[in-house]
């Protein structure tokens, strides 16, 4: 899933190549995407496109007052399309395509940005709307990871009493961080993903909140400026054990280890996080049976 980096890269990708072209024709691929009726997608053809936004994982293009706001979810992604097929694609097909919006540059050109969506579980969102607070995900989302003071983030941990892992990919309690940056922010703060919030010493909230920003900060570093399709491949390429479960981490040599839970998982390091104790996998539990 596309997260904060990810967004805040994109965000930037429409800054740089779709402000200051006029919105055409919009096609609807996936009509299960579209959550609003009012205004219609048709709304935003004949706009020009004045700026582009992020809050939390949503990401937003401004069309002259007009937003066109997107969650991509776990399988989603944009892509930019210099040449774009004239024909309008059939609502209801196999192709991942769910959105394609099509525009007029100053320079003349006819390129499209393409919202698709991967795997059978389609969960892609989009919404057209005049104010974005007003798209329930952004209505409840918490403050930004990286609008906080390290005095407000120890605040936020305060106020609940959870696991730290659960804790900071709730985007209710914090804006912006996923499963993949939570394992890397967790292992470069040397912290156990179980670690509650409740007993977490203050330095141990200072390393992690330190962690937050370095970990983010590099990330948007590394991915704003790249095109759009390398972004994936720039993310997999940072991650120390996200991903890498049975490699060795790259700051002690000891096995990247995963926890599995529902339909998903995470991986940590037990001798930089939880004092070379191994956590316990239901799941693999279970199976063990």
């Amino acid at each position: 899933m596309p997260e904060l980096p990810e967004i805040e890269a994109l965000a930037q990708f429409l800054r740089d190549h779709a402000v200051g072209a006029v919105v055409g024709r919009v096609d609807v691929a996936a009509l299960s995407a579209v959550k609003t009726f009012d205004p219609p997608v048709t709304a935003l053809s004949g706009r020009d496109v004045t700026g582009a936004g992020r809050w939390g994982k949503f990401l937003g293009m401004d069309c002259g007052g007009l937003w066109l706001i997107t969650h991509l979810s776990r399988g989603g992604w944009l892509r930019w399309v210099d040449e774009p097929n004239p024909l309008p694609p059939k609502p209801g097909g196999k192709s991942p395509l769910a959105l394609r919006v099509h525009f007029f540059t100053p320079e003349g050109a006819t390129p499209a940005i393409d919202l698709t969506e991967a795997g059978t579980k389609k969960r892609l969102a989009v919404y057209i709307v005049e104010d974005p607070t007003t798209v329930p995900g952004i209505a409840r989302l918490g403050p930004d990871a990286l609008g906080l003071t390290e005095d407000e983030f120890a605040a936020l941990l305060k106020s609940t009493s959870q696991r730290i892992k659960t804790a900071i990919v709730d985007q209710t309690l914090l804006a912006g961080i996923g499963n993949a940056y939570s394992d890397e922010i967790l292992h470069t703060a040397k912290i156990s993903p179980f670690a509650n919030t409740a007993t977490m010493s203050a330095d141990r909230v200072s390393q992690l909140y330190t962690a937050m920003r370095t970990v983010l900060l590099d990330a948007v570093d590394r991915s704003v400026g790249q095109n759009a399709a390398r972004l994936k491949g720039e993310k997999r390429s940072g991650m120390r054990v996200h991903a890498r479960t049975g490699q060795p981490c790259p700051v002690c040599g000891d096995t990247v280890r995963e926890v599995s839970y529902a339909e998903r998982s995470f991986q940590y390091c037990a001798t930089c996080q939880t004092g070379g104790k191994v956590l316990a996998d239901r799941r693999m539990s279970r199976l063990l049976k």
